[in-house]
Protein backbone atom coordinates (compact mmCIF):
# COMPACT_ATOMS: atom_id res chain seq x y z
CA UNK A 1 0.00 0.00 0.00
CA UNK A 2 2.92 2.31 0.81
CA UNK A 3 4.43 1.82 -2.66
CA UNK A 4 1.05 2.42 -4.33
CA UNK A 5 0.63 5.78 -2.57
CA UNK A 6 4.20 6.74 -3.44
CA UNK A 7 3.73 5.93 -7.11
CA UNK A 8 0.29 7.57 -7.22
CA UNK A 9 1.70 10.90 -6.02
CA UNK A 10 4.60 10.51 -8.47
CA UNK A 11 2.50 9.95 -11.60
CA UNK A 12 -0.29 12.44 -10.78
CA UNK A 13 1.75 15.61 -11.55
CA UNK A 14 2.52 14.73 -15.20
CA UNK A 15 -1.10 13.61 -15.66
CA UNK A 16 -2.36 16.94 -14.33
CA UNK A 17 0.08 18.89 -16.56
CA UNK A 18 -1.15 17.13 -19.71
CA UNK A 19 -4.80 17.60 -18.68
CA UNK A 20 -4.18 21.32 -18.10
CA UNK A 21 -2.55 21.62 -21.53
CA UNK A 22 -5.53 19.79 -23.04
CA UNK A 23 -8.02 22.25 -21.59
CA UNK A 24 -5.93 25.32 -22.45
CA UNK A 25 -3.39 25.63 -25.30
CA UNK A 26 -3.12 22.12 -26.82
CA UNK A 27 -6.52 20.39 -26.95
CA UNK A 28 -6.30 16.63 -27.57
CA UNK A 29 -8.84 14.44 -29.35
CA UNK A 30 -11.05 12.58 -26.88
CA UNK A 31 -9.80 9.05 -27.74
CA UNK A 32 -6.18 10.18 -27.34
CA UNK A 33 -6.95 11.83 -24.01
CA UNK A 34 -8.76 8.72 -22.75
CA UNK A 35 -5.78 6.58 -23.82
CA UNK A 36 -3.50 8.86 -21.83
CA UNK A 37 -5.66 8.53 -18.70
CA UNK A 38 -5.86 4.73 -19.09
CA UNK A 39 -2.07 4.69 -19.61
CA UNK A 40 -1.61 6.64 -16.37
CA UNK A 41 -3.72 4.10 -14.45
CA UNK A 42 -1.69 1.20 -15.87
CA UNK A 43 1.55 2.99 -15.01
CA UNK A 44 0.45 3.52 -11.39
CA UNK A 45 -0.50 -0.14 -10.86
CA UNK A 46 2.38 -1.47 -12.97
CA UNK A 47 5.04 0.60 -11.25
CA UNK A 48 3.73 -0.36 -7.81
CA UNK A 49 3.86 -4.09 -8.63
CA UNK A 50 7.23 -3.69 -10.37
CA UNK A 51 8.85 -2.02 -7.35
CA UNK A 52 7.50 -4.73 -5.07
CA UNK A 53 9.02 -7.33 -7.39
CA UNK A 54 12.37 -5.52 -7.40
CA UNK A 55 12.47 -5.53 -3.60
CA UNK A 56 11.52 -9.21 -3.32
CA UNK A 57 13.33 -10.66 -6.37
CA UNK A 58 15.82 -8.57 -8.34
CA UNK A 59 17.72 -6.85 -5.52
CA UNK A 60 18.36 -10.09 -3.53
CA UNK A 61 19.66 -11.79 -6.72
CA UNK A 62 22.06 -8.92 -7.34
CA UNK A 63 23.35 -9.02 -3.77
CA UNK A 64 23.78 -12.81 -3.86
CA UNK A 65 25.57 -12.78 -7.22
CA UNK A 66 27.86 -9.95 -6.16
CA UNK A 67 28.93 -11.93 -3.10
CA UNK A 68 29.27 -15.20 -5.06
CA UNK A 69 31.54 -13.71 -7.72
CA UNK A 70 34.02 -12.41 -5.13
CA UNK A 71 33.92 -15.27 -2.59
CA UNK A 72 36.42 -17.51 -4.44
CA UNK A 73 38.83 -14.54 -4.31
CA UNK A 74 39.86 -15.21 -7.92
CA UNK A 75 39.83 -12.20 -10.23
CA UNK A 76 39.26 -14.26 -13.40
CA UNK A 77 35.93 -15.57 -12.00
CA UNK A 78 34.80 -12.01 -11.27
CA UNK A 79 35.85 -10.83 -14.76
CA UNK A 80 34.14 -13.67 -16.67
CA UNK A 81 31.03 -13.48 -14.48
CA UNK A 82 30.79 -9.70 -14.87
CA UNK A 83 31.21 -9.87 -18.66
CA UNK A 84 28.42 -12.45 -18.99
CA UNK A 85 26.08 -10.67 -16.54
CA UNK A 86 26.75 -7.25 -18.11
CA UNK A 87 25.91 -8.46 -21.61
CA UNK A 88 22.78 -10.39 -20.56
CA UNK A 89 21.41 -7.54 -18.44
CA UNK A 90 21.97 -4.97 -21.21
CA UNK A 91 20.43 -7.13 -23.94
CA UNK A 92 17.43 -7.63 -21.66
CA UNK A 93 16.93 -3.92 -20.87
CA UNK A 94 13.57 -2.76 -22.36
CA UNK A 95 14.73 0.90 -22.55
CA UNK A 96 17.56 -0.05 -24.90
CA UNK A 97 15.11 -1.91 -27.15
CA UNK A 98 12.80 1.14 -27.18
CA UNK A 99 15.65 3.47 -28.20
CA UNK A 100 17.11 1.02 -30.74
CA UNK A 101 13.67 0.58 -32.34
CA UNK A 102 13.18 4.35 -32.57
CA UNK A 103 16.63 4.84 -34.14
CA UNK A 104 16.00 2.00 -36.63
CA UNK A 105 12.60 3.46 -37.50
CA UNK A 106 13.82 7.04 -37.96
CA UNK A 107 16.85 5.97 -40.06
CA UNK A 108 14.75 3.58 -42.23
CA UNK A 109 16.72 0.66 -40.75
CA UNK A 110 20.12 2.02 -41.88
CA UNK A 111 21.04 1.47 -38.25
CA UNK A 112 19.31 -1.80 -37.36
CA UNK A 113 17.84 -2.46 -33.93
CA UNK A 114 19.90 -5.63 -33.47
CA UNK A 115 23.23 -3.96 -34.30
CA UNK A 116 22.64 -1.18 -31.77
CA UNK A 117 21.55 -3.61 -29.04
CA UNK A 118 24.58 -5.90 -29.56
CA UNK A 119 27.17 -3.10 -29.85
CA UNK A 120 25.87 -1.27 -26.78
CA UNK A 121 25.63 -4.50 -24.74
CA UNK A 122 29.27 -5.36 -25.46
CA UNK A 123 30.32 -1.90 -24.24
CA UNK A 124 28.16 -2.27 -21.13
CA UNK A 125 29.65 -5.70 -20.33
CA UNK A 126 33.24 -4.43 -20.55
CA UNK A 127 32.62 -1.32 -18.45
CA UNK A 128 30.59 -3.16 -15.80
CA UNK A 129 33.55 -5.50 -15.39
CA UNK A 130 35.90 -2.53 -14.96
CA UNK A 131 33.43 -1.02 -12.46
CA UNK A 132 33.42 -4.16 -10.28
CA UNK A 133 37.23 -4.41 -10.42
CA UNK A 134 37.34 -0.78 -9.22
CA UNK A 135 35.25 -1.73 -6.17
CA UNK A 136 37.51 -4.68 -5.32
CA UNK A 137 40.70 -2.60 -5.53
CA UNK A 138 39.15 0.61 -4.08
CA UNK A 139 40.25 2.72 -7.06
CA UNK A 140 38.84 6.27 -6.64
CA UNK A 141 35.78 6.76 -8.82
CA UNK A 142 36.73 10.26 -9.97
CA UNK A 143 40.02 8.99 -11.43
CA UNK A 144 38.29 6.27 -13.47
CA UNK A 145 35.65 8.72 -14.70
CA UNK A 146 38.30 11.28 -15.67
CA UNK A 147 40.04 8.67 -17.86
CA UNK A 148 36.80 7.39 -19.40
CA UNK A 149 35.40 10.83 -20.24
CA UNK A 150 38.76 11.91 -21.65
CA UNK A 151 38.47 8.94 -24.05
CA UNK A 152 34.89 9.97 -24.85
CA UNK A 153 35.90 13.59 -25.57
CA UNK A 154 38.66 12.41 -27.94
CA UNK A 155 36.29 10.01 -29.76
CA UNK A 156 33.65 12.77 -29.96
CA UNK A 157 35.99 14.84 -32.15
CA UNK A 158 35.72 12.18 -34.86
CA UNK A 159 32.05 11.26 -34.35
CA UNK A 160 29.25 12.66 -36.56
CA UNK A 161 26.43 14.73 -35.03
CA UNK A 162 23.95 11.90 -35.64
CA UNK A 163 26.04 9.28 -33.86
CA UNK A 164 26.93 11.73 -31.08
CA UNK A 165 23.27 12.09 -30.14
CA UNK A 166 22.61 8.33 -30.40
CA UNK A 167 25.71 7.39 -28.36
CA UNK A 168 24.85 9.58 -25.39
CA UNK A 169 21.17 8.60 -25.61
CA UNK A 170 22.21 4.92 -25.56
CA UNK A 171 24.13 5.61 -22.35
CA UNK A 172 20.95 6.77 -20.64
CA UNK A 173 18.75 4.08 -22.17
CA UNK A 174 20.91 1.20 -20.91
CA UNK A 175 20.41 2.23 -17.30
CA UNK A 176 16.71 1.60 -16.94
CA UNK A 177 14.08 -0.07 -14.81
CA UNK A 178 15.69 -3.52 -14.92
CA UNK A 179 19.43 -2.91 -15.06
CA UNK A 180 19.76 -0.25 -12.34
CA UNK A 181 18.27 -2.26 -9.43
CA UNK A 182 20.41 -5.24 -10.43
CA UNK A 183 23.64 -3.25 -10.85
CA UNK A 184 23.14 -1.35 -7.59
CA UNK A 185 22.55 -4.62 -5.75
CA UNK A 186 25.55 -6.21 -7.48
CA UNK A 187 27.77 -3.30 -6.42
CA UNK A 188 26.57 -3.54 -2.82
CA UNK A 189 27.07 -7.31 -2.84
CA UNK A 190 30.72 -6.87 -3.89
CA UNK A 191 31.47 -3.84 -1.69
CA UNK A 192 29.96 -5.46 1.45
CA UNK A 193 32.82 -7.96 1.51
CA UNK A 194 35.27 -5.15 2.24
CA UNK A 195 36.27 -4.68 5.86
CA UNK A 196 36.29 -0.88 5.71
CA UNK A 197 32.63 0.13 6.13
CA UNK A 198 33.20 3.70 4.92
CA UNK A 199 34.97 2.48 1.78
CA UNK A 200 32.15 -0.02 1.28
CA UNK A 201 29.57 2.80 1.56
CA UNK A 202 31.27 4.94 -1.07
CA UNK A 203 32.11 2.08 -3.43
CA UNK A 204 28.53 0.77 -3.47
CA UNK A 205 27.78 3.72 -5.79
CA UNK A 206 29.49 4.45 -9.09
CA UNK A 207 29.00 1.15 -10.93
CA UNK A 208 26.08 2.53 -12.97
CA UNK A 209 28.19 5.60 -13.82
CA UNK A 210 31.12 3.59 -15.13
CA UNK A 211 28.90 1.05 -16.90
CA UNK A 212 26.91 3.68 -18.80
CA UNK A 213 30.09 5.08 -20.42
CA UNK A 214 30.43 1.74 -22.21
CA UNK A 215 27.38 2.56 -24.34
CA UNK A 216 28.83 5.92 -25.39
CA UNK A 217 32.25 4.55 -26.27
CA UNK A 218 30.93 1.49 -28.14
CA UNK A 219 28.52 3.51 -30.34
CA UNK A 220 31.23 6.07 -31.10
CA UNK A 221 33.63 3.28 -32.13
CA UNK A 222 30.78 1.82 -34.23
CA UNK A 223 30.45 5.16 -36.07
CA UNK A 224 34.20 5.24 -36.80
CA UNK A 225 34.21 1.65 -38.10
CA UNK A 226 31.13 2.13 -40.30
CA UNK A 227 32.54 5.32 -41.88
CA UNK A 228 29.05 6.01 -43.17
CA UNK A 229 27.89 9.24 -44.78
CA UNK A 230 25.30 11.43 -43.16
CA UNK A 231 22.33 9.33 -42.09
CA UNK A 232 18.98 10.60 -43.30
CA UNK A 233 16.12 10.87 -40.81
CA UNK A 234 12.39 10.67 -41.36
CA UNK A 235 9.82 10.71 -38.57
CA UNK A 236 6.81 8.75 -39.75
CA UNK A 237 3.77 8.89 -37.51
CA UNK A 238 0.17 9.93 -37.84
CA UNK A 239 -0.48 12.97 -35.67
CA UNK A 240 -4.22 12.25 -35.73
CA UNK A 241 -5.42 9.97 -32.98
CA UNK A 242 -6.75 6.45 -33.38
CA UNK A 243 -10.54 6.31 -32.99
CA UNK A 244 -10.37 3.28 -30.69
CA UNK A 245 -9.27 3.78 -27.09
CA UNK A 246 -8.49 0.17 -26.18
CA UNK A 247 -7.07 -1.06 -29.51
CA UNK A 248 -3.53 0.39 -29.02
CA UNK A 249 -3.30 -1.33 -25.60
CA UNK A 250 -4.45 -4.73 -26.86
CA UNK A 251 -2.14 -4.43 -29.89
CA UNK A 252 0.96 -3.68 -27.79
CA UNK A 253 0.25 -6.13 -24.96
CA UNK A 254 1.47 -9.33 -26.71
CA UNK A 255 4.73 -7.82 -28.03
CA UNK A 256 5.55 -6.13 -24.72
CA UNK A 257 4.74 -9.31 -22.79
CA UNK A 258 7.13 -11.32 -24.97
CA UNK A 259 9.81 -8.60 -24.73
CA UNK A 260 9.48 -8.46 -20.94
CA UNK A 261 9.59 -12.26 -20.70
CA UNK A 262 12.84 -12.42 -22.68
CA UNK A 263 14.14 -9.47 -20.65
CA UNK A 264 13.72 -11.31 -17.35
CA UNK A 265 14.25 -14.95 -18.39
CA UNK A 266 18.09 -14.72 -18.56
CA UNK A 267 18.12 -13.45 -14.97
CA UNK A 268 15.83 -16.25 -13.86
CA UNK A 269 18.01 -18.85 -15.62
CA UNK A 270 21.17 -17.40 -14.06
CA UNK A 271 19.53 -17.38 -10.64
CA UNK A 272 18.56 -21.07 -10.96
CA UNK A 273 22.10 -21.98 -12.08
CA UNK A 274 23.65 -20.04 -9.19
CA UNK A 275 21.10 -21.56 -6.80
CA UNK A 276 22.28 -25.06 -7.76
CA UNK A 277 26.00 -24.24 -7.68
CA UNK A 278 26.47 -21.46 -5.13
CA UNK A 279 23.48 -19.91 -3.32
CA UNK A 280 21.91 -23.07 -1.86
CA UNK A 281 18.91 -21.11 -0.54
CA UNK A 282 16.16 -22.94 1.33
CA UNK A 283 12.89 -23.58 -0.51
CA UNK A 284 11.07 -20.68 1.13
CA UNK A 285 13.77 -18.13 0.19
CA UNK A 286 14.08 -19.59 -3.34
CA UNK A 287 10.34 -19.41 -4.08
CA UNK A 288 10.15 -15.92 -2.58
CA UNK A 289 12.68 -14.66 -5.13
CA UNK A 290 10.91 -16.49 -7.99
CA UNK A 291 7.63 -14.85 -6.96
CA UNK A 292 9.49 -11.52 -6.85
CA UNK A 293 10.60 -12.04 -10.48
CA UNK A 294 6.97 -12.84 -11.41
CA UNK A 295 5.82 -9.58 -9.79
CA UNK A 296 8.56 -7.73 -11.67
CA UNK A 297 7.37 -9.25 -14.95
CA UNK A 298 3.69 -8.36 -14.37
CA UNK A 299 4.58 -4.83 -13.22
CA UNK A 300 6.96 -4.26 -16.14
CA UNK A 301 4.34 -5.37 -18.69
CA UNK A 302 1.64 -3.10 -17.24
CA UNK A 303 4.07 -0.21 -16.95
CA UNK A 304 5.42 -0.48 -20.51
CA UNK A 305 1.96 -0.98 -22.03
CA UNK A 306 0.77 2.14 -20.22
CA UNK A 307 3.77 4.15 -21.36
CA UNK A 308 3.79 2.96 -24.99
CA UNK A 309 0.05 2.91 -25.67
CA UNK A 310 -0.96 5.88 -23.51
CA UNK A 311 2.00 8.21 -23.08
CA UNK A 312 4.16 8.03 -26.25
CA UNK A 313 1.60 9.34 -28.75
CA UNK A 314 0.48 12.10 -26.39
CA UNK A 315 4.11 13.19 -26.00
CA UNK A 316 4.53 13.52 -29.79
CA UNK A 317 1.21 15.33 -30.28
CA UNK A 318 1.80 17.78 -27.41
CA UNK A 319 5.36 18.49 -28.62
CA UNK A 320 4.21 19.00 -32.23
CA UNK A 321 1.27 21.22 -31.27
CA UNK A 322 3.25 23.40 -28.85
CA UNK A 323 6.05 23.92 -31.37
CA UNK A 324 3.45 24.96 -33.96
CA UNK A 325 2.37 27.93 -31.80
CA UNK A 326 3.77 31.39 -32.70
CA UNK A 327 5.35 31.86 -29.25
CA UNK A 328 8.15 29.25 -29.14
CA UNK A 329 9.06 30.07 -25.52
CA UNK A 330 5.98 28.08 -24.45
CA UNK A 331 7.74 24.89 -25.62
CA UNK A 332 10.71 25.68 -23.37
CA UNK A 333 8.51 26.42 -20.34
CA UNK A 334 6.36 23.31 -20.80
CA UNK A 335 9.53 21.25 -21.40
CA UNK A 336 10.95 22.42 -18.07
CA UNK A 337 7.74 21.55 -16.20
CA UNK A 338 7.46 18.15 -17.92
CA UNK A 339 11.08 17.32 -17.08
CA UNK A 340 10.45 18.42 -13.51
CA UNK A 341 7.57 15.98 -12.99
CA UNK A 342 8.49 13.12 -15.37
CA UNK A 343 11.55 12.17 -13.33
CA UNK A 344 9.26 11.38 -10.40
CA UNK A 345 7.66 8.56 -12.40
CA UNK A 346 10.94 6.80 -13.25
CA UNK A 347 11.02 3.34 -11.58
CA UNK A 348 14.81 3.26 -11.14
CA UNK A 349 14.78 6.66 -9.41
CA UNK A 350 12.79 5.14 -6.56
CA UNK A 351 15.24 2.27 -6.26
CA UNK A 352 18.26 4.60 -6.22
CA UNK A 353 16.86 7.21 -3.82
CA UNK A 354 15.78 4.54 -1.30
CA UNK A 355 19.19 2.91 -1.62
CA UNK A 356 20.92 6.26 -0.98
CA UNK A 357 18.82 6.78 2.16
CA UNK A 358 19.57 3.23 3.37
CA UNK A 359 23.31 3.31 2.66
CA UNK A 360 23.72 6.70 4.38
CA UNK A 361 21.53 5.55 7.32
CA UNK A 362 18.97 8.23 6.56
CA UNK A 363 21.46 11.13 6.56
CA UNK A 364 20.86 11.92 2.88
CA UNK A 365 17.08 12.14 2.63
CA UNK A 366 15.51 10.79 -0.55
CA UNK A 367 13.22 13.85 -0.83
CA UNK A 368 16.26 16.14 -1.12
CA UNK A 369 17.80 13.91 -3.80
CA UNK A 370 14.47 13.81 -5.69
CA UNK A 371 14.23 17.62 -5.55
CA UNK A 372 17.76 18.05 -6.94
CA UNK A 373 17.07 15.47 -9.67
CA UNK A 374 13.77 17.14 -10.65
CA UNK A 375 15.41 20.57 -11.05
CA UNK A 376 18.28 19.05 -13.03
CA UNK A 377 16.03 17.15 -15.43
CA UNK A 378 13.69 20.13 -15.84
CA UNK A 379 16.65 22.27 -16.92
CA UNK A 380 17.84 19.48 -19.24
CA UNK A 381 14.53 19.29 -21.13
CA UNK A 382 14.25 23.10 -21.33
CA UNK A 383 17.79 23.38 -22.76
CA UNK A 384 16.97 20.63 -25.26
CA UNK A 385 13.93 22.58 -26.46
CA UNK A 386 16.13 25.66 -26.96
CA UNK A 387 18.54 23.50 -29.00
CA UNK A 388 15.68 22.36 -31.26
CA UNK A 389 14.31 25.89 -31.74
CA UNK A 390 17.68 27.68 -32.25
CA UNK A 391 19.61 26.12 -35.19
CA UNK A 392 22.98 27.52 -34.03
CA UNK A 393 22.87 25.61 -30.72
CA UNK A 394 24.27 22.09 -31.03
CA UNK A 395 24.33 19.14 -28.64
CA UNK A 396 28.08 19.30 -28.00
CA UNK A 397 27.70 22.94 -26.88
CA UNK A 398 25.94 21.48 -23.82
CA UNK A 399 27.70 18.15 -23.37
CA UNK A 400 31.33 19.32 -23.53
CA UNK A 401 31.16 22.03 -20.84
CA UNK A 402 28.61 19.98 -18.88
CA UNK A 403 30.84 16.93 -18.51
CA UNK A 404 33.92 19.08 -17.89
CA UNK A 405 32.08 20.78 -15.00
CA UNK A 406 30.96 17.34 -13.74
CA UNK A 407 34.53 15.98 -13.74
CA UNK A 408 35.87 19.11 -11.97
CA UNK A 409 33.12 18.85 -9.35
CA UNK A 410 34.06 15.18 -8.80
CA UNK A 411 37.38 16.39 -7.35
CA UNK A 412 35.65 18.87 -5.02
CA UNK A 413 32.42 17.18 -3.88
CA UNK A 414 32.28 14.52 -1.11
CA UNK A 415 33.21 11.23 -2.74
CA UNK A 416 29.96 9.53 -1.65
CA UNK A 417 28.04 12.18 -3.60
CA UNK A 418 30.26 11.71 -6.66
CA UNK A 419 29.13 8.08 -6.92
CA UNK A 420 25.51 8.99 -6.18
CA UNK A 421 25.52 11.80 -8.79
CA UNK A 422 26.99 9.77 -11.64
CA UNK A 423 24.68 6.83 -10.86
CA UNK A 424 21.71 9.21 -10.79
CA UNK A 425 22.66 10.49 -14.25
CA UNK A 426 22.00 7.06 -15.69
CA UNK A 427 18.99 6.39 -13.48
CA UNK A 428 17.22 9.64 -14.41
CA UNK A 429 16.99 8.58 -18.04
CA UNK A 430 14.66 5.59 -17.75
CA UNK A 431 11.44 4.36 -19.40
CA UNK A 432 9.53 7.64 -18.99
CA UNK A 433 12.37 9.60 -20.59
CA UNK A 434 12.96 7.06 -23.36
CA UNK A 435 9.28 7.23 -24.29
CA UNK A 436 7.32 10.35 -23.27
CA UNK A 437 10.15 12.91 -23.18
CA UNK A 438 11.90 11.55 -26.30
CA UNK A 439 8.54 11.49 -28.13
CA UNK A 440 7.87 15.09 -26.99
CA UNK A 441 11.30 16.08 -28.33
CA UNK A 442 10.77 14.34 -31.68
CA UNK A 443 7.33 15.88 -32.08
CA UNK A 444 8.84 19.33 -31.43
CA UNK A 445 11.72 18.74 -33.88
CA UNK A 446 9.31 17.53 -36.55
CA UNK A 447 7.33 20.76 -36.24
CA UNK A 448 10.35 23.12 -36.41
CA UNK A 449 11.43 23.66 -40.04
CA UNK A 450 15.12 24.25 -39.24
CA UNK A 451 15.40 21.17 -36.99
CA UNK A 452 16.63 17.69 -37.93
CA UNK A 453 14.61 14.89 -36.31
CA UNK A 454 17.64 12.60 -35.85
CA UNK A 455 20.17 15.22 -34.69
CA UNK A 456 17.79 17.45 -32.70
CA UNK A 457 14.99 14.99 -31.84
CA UNK A 458 17.51 12.64 -30.24
CA UNK A 459 20.07 13.76 -27.67
CA UNK A 460 17.49 14.67 -25.04
CA UNK A 461 18.18 11.48 -23.06
CA UNK A 462 21.84 12.53 -23.03
CA UNK A 463 20.84 15.89 -21.54
CA UNK A 464 18.61 14.25 -18.94
CA UNK A 465 21.54 12.01 -17.97
CA UNK A 466 23.96 14.97 -17.71
CA UNK A 467 22.24 17.54 -15.49
CA UNK A 468 21.84 15.29 -12.38
CA UNK A 469 25.65 14.91 -12.34
CA UNK A 470 26.01 18.63 -11.72
CA UNK A 471 22.88 19.06 -9.57
CA UNK A 472 23.71 16.27 -7.07
CA UNK A 473 27.41 17.11 -6.81
CA UNK A 474 26.44 20.70 -6.00
CA UNK A 475 24.05 19.23 -3.41
CA UNK A 476 27.04 17.31 -2.05
CA UNK A 477 29.06 20.51 -1.75
CA UNK A 478 26.16 22.11 0.14
CA UNK A 479 26.05 19.09 2.50
CA UNK A 480 29.81 19.38 2.92
CA UNK A 481 29.60 23.04 3.86
CA UNK A 482 26.68 22.55 6.27
CA UNK A 483 27.84 19.34 7.92
CA UNK A 484 29.32 19.33 11.42
CA UNK A 485 32.94 18.37 12.03
CA UNK A 486 32.01 14.81 12.91
CA UNK A 487 29.35 14.43 10.22
CA UNK A 488 29.28 13.61 6.54
CA UNK A 489 32.32 15.77 5.80
CA UNK A 490 34.57 13.23 7.49
CA UNK A 491 32.70 10.15 6.43
CA UNK A 492 32.31 10.94 2.76
CA UNK A 493 35.87 11.96 1.99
Amino acid sequence: MGKFKEVLFAVLPITIIVLLLNFTITPLDTPLLLRFILGAILIIFGLSIFLLGVDVGITPIGNLMGSSLTKPNKMWILIIGALILGFIISVAEPDLHILAQQVASVTSNMLSKLSIVIVVSVGIAVMMTIGLIRIVYSIPLYRILTILYSIIFILALFTSSEFLAISFDASGATTGALTVPFMLALAIGVSKLKKDSKASEKDSFGLVAITSTGAIISVMIMSLLLKTNKITANLEYDITSVASVLKPFTQKLPAISIESFFALSPLLILFIIFQKTSFKLNKKAFYRIVIGILYTFIGLVLFLVGVNAGFMDVGRVVGHNLASLPNKSIVVIVGFVLGLVTILAEPAVYVLTHQIENVTSGYVKRKIVLFALSIGVGVAVALSMIRIIVPQVQLWHYLLPGYLISIILSYLAPKLFVGIAFDAGGVASGPMTATFILAFSQGTADSIVSANVLIDGFGIIAMVALTPLIALQILGLIFKLKSDKGGLNKDAK
